[in-house]
């Protein structure tokens, strides 16, 4: 059973969360975890967070299994556009430039890798 977590309006751009997000997507949860702790990124810190979130809502409904048993992994990630703060910045020649300061969604899906294969099996054999 695959579990989630959602953080949104992180005041950081999408752009910057989305290149530590392509490191941890699809790999193992504990893997992923090794991987935003030690990353130097200031996102991975956010991300890190998230994915526990995302352990705890797996364990919070799965209560008979034991974590060190699943082979949890982290099934899909995405990176959002959250909003926009738009600022002005003075110009020469009395004019203004807009800085926008870009936000986003973080979206965490994690299941078992056994899930996963069942679901592959089941749609191969019905092909």
């Amino acid at each position: 059973m695959e579990a989630r977590a959602i953080l949104r309006n992180v005041p950081t751009s999408p752009r910057k969360m989305r290149l530590v997000a392509d490191m941890i997507r699809g790999q193992k949860v504990s893997k992923a975890l090794a991987l935003l702790k030690f990353q130097p990124r200031a996102s991975s810190p956010v991300l890190h967070k998230v994915l526990l979130s995302a352990v705890a809502n797996w364990q919070q409904m799965n209560e008979d299994a034991k974590l060190e048993d699943a082979d949890l992994v982290v099934k899909t990630v995405f990176i959002d556009g959250g909003r926009m703060l738009k600022r002005l910045r003075p110009a020469p020649q009395g004019r203004a430039h807009r800085i926008r300061k870009r936000s986003n969604h973080i979206t965490i899906v994690i299941d078992n890798e056994a899930a996963e294969a069942d679901v592959l099996n089941t749609v191969i054999t019905e092909s």
